[in-house]
């Protein structure tokens, strides 16, 4: 997969999770907030930036993350009954993974 196929996919999937888990709508290049106040698509980066990760979580009902002497993560996220599970280098990218898998989103 290509950087640029990966990031839309990734835009794609953080659209759909800001949704579901926070009541964002999606426009053109923003989110709609509650209150109707607004934010560029391109700030919030849950594969990224672990503030976003973790905005996201908190709607989840239990998690659990481990860290390696390695720099290896393993997310466990409970929501809703389901249970997704990642694991990689990344802190955000392994949390928000876990959470989709959480949620059946589709990866």
């Amino acid at each position: 997969m290509t950087q640029a196929a990966r990031t839309t996919n990734e835009d794609e999937l953080a659209a759909r999770l800001a949704e579901r888990l926070l009541g964002w709508r999606t426009a053109p290049d923003r989110f709609i907030k509650p209150g109707r106040s607004w934010s560029p698509r391109s700030r919030f980066r849950p594969f990224e930036k672990i503030a976003d990760t973790f905005q996201l979580l908190d709607r989840a009902d239990s998690f659990s993350v481990t860290s390696t002497h390695r720099g290896h993560y393993i997310a466990e996220v409970h929501s809703g009954g389901r249970r997704g599970e990642a694991s990689g280098e990344q802190m955000a990218r392994v949390i928000t993974t876990a959470l989709a898998l959480a949620l059946g989103v589709e990866i």
